[in-house]
């Protein structure tokens, strides 16, 4: 077994409300910030012991379909690095 970092971001779909970063994009223009557009983010760093690196991609990817995102809303991308 090799130790992994599974990173796990996880964003809303195009066209889905995120009024945390129209919020945040907003702030930053009164900052004088000038943008075309802002999308929030959440990341997941999830260490892991696994056979391969597409072993612990593919159990971050499960984590990722049952807990992490949802589908519905949500997409999501995994990174693997060995540690």
């Amino acid at each position: 077994m090799t130790a992994y970092t599974a990173t796990v971001t996880v964003r809303l779909k195009h066209g889905v409300l995120d009024p945390e970063a129209e919020t945040t994009k907003q702030a930053l223009e009164r900052l004088g910030f000038a943008l075309e557009g802002l999308r929030s983010a959440d990341r997941f760093e999830i260490d892991l012991e696994a056979e391969s690196a597409d072993a612990a991609r593919d159990r971050a990817d499960e984590m990722a379909e049952r807990l992490l995102a949802n589908p519905t809303i949500h997409d999501y991308d995994v990174e693997v690095d060995e540690r």
